[in-house]
């Protein structure tokens, strides 16, 4: 496996981290529904998300699969180390 930078380890961590927000309060809306600035904030966030996964791709390749994320050519998904090996 190759090595990663310390780049490449911060930026997936904050990915994770806008994720978890992400997650806790979808998980917090489905029983808020009405809330208007947690929905604003929800909204924000998988903004953010959005675009740390662009930059994140742009830089090291994809970050998922299938349909989820563009390749270039090469083909790069099957390089290694994947985000969940980190």
């Amino acid at each position: 496996m190759k090595q990663t930078d310390e780049q490449y380890r911060d930026l997936l961590l904050e990915i994770q981290q806008v994720d978890f927000v992400i997650i806790e309060l979808n998980l917090y809306l489905n029983t808020h529904p009405h809330d208007h600035a947690a929905i604003a904030q929800y909204n924000e966030y998988v903004q953010r998300s959005m675009q740390l996964k662009k930059n994140f791709e742009a830089i090291y390749g994809p970050l998922t699969s299938f349909g989820y994320s563009y390749s270039p050519i090469p083909w790069k998904w099957k390089d290694a180390p994947w985000p969940w090996q980190v």
